[in-house]
């Protein structure tokens, strides 16, 4: 299965969403991908739109070796590589600001919605290893949601079936055993630009927001 561009990934998400239609939920988005695909979904069911930013903690021997992940609202630290208290609340400090640094450039003064007792539905354009989107599902269920569901066009088999156990529902149309990376499976796959993701965002305010 290949797709057209995002939008066409989008229209075919959505009936395999329309069991959630009048359920109160929340869009989450992985910028920068994920968001039009998550704007086209927010519109049609009505739902906020709000962005998924997370970043790795790095091993501080070797910054690309992830300890952890940080979020707006959470934070998950793995306990076995003994690294020190001090460098890891420093670095969840650090990232943080940095992340509601960025939260703020896309999203203005809003506030992120309060995920506790409702429906959220995560998305992005593809999932390869699964190690981001199983970081973003631990830091999201913190925030007691009632219910967790990833909705994605393509996944690589060793993603989805991560997914799929640590999530309400997993939906996604192609899980295609010859994965090598997302971009192969779109005609159309340019990159989002961050002007792009705040116009989307602008637009997208006009829906109600839960309280």
């Amino acid at each position: 299965m290949i797709f057209e561009n995002r939008f066409d990934a989008a229209l075919q998400l959505i009936p395999l969403l329309e069991k959630y239609q009048n359920e109160k939920g929340v869009i989450l988005a992985i910028p920068r991908g994920g968001v039009p695909i998550g704007y086209h979904i927010a519109k049609k069911f009505h739902f906020p739109l709000e962005l998924l930013l997370t970043k790795k903690i790095g091993h501080p021997l070797n910054k690309e070796f992830a300890i952890g992940a940080v979020s707006l609202g959470g934070q998950i630290v793995d306990s076995k590589y003994k690294v020190d208290d001090e460098y890891i609340a420093n670095e969840i400090k650090r990232t943080r600001k940095s992340l509601w640094d960025r939260y703020r450039k896309f999203m203005g003064d809003r506030n992120p919605i309060d995920l506790k007792d409702k429906l959220v539905i995560i998305v992005d354009d593809g999932i390869a290893t699964g190690i981001t989107m199983m970081a973003a599902i631990d830091m999201i269920r913190q925030q007691m949601p009632r219910k967790i569901v990833v909705a994605v066009p393509v996944a690589s088999v060793e993603a989805a079936n991560k997914i799929k156990e640590a999530v309400d529902d997993f939906i996604c149309l192609a899980t295609p055993e010859d994965f090598m990376a997302v971009g192969q499976y779109y005609y159309n796959f340019a990159q989002v630009s961050d002007a792009e993701v705040i116009e989307l965002l602008k637009e997208i305010q006009q829906f109600p927001r839960p309280a």
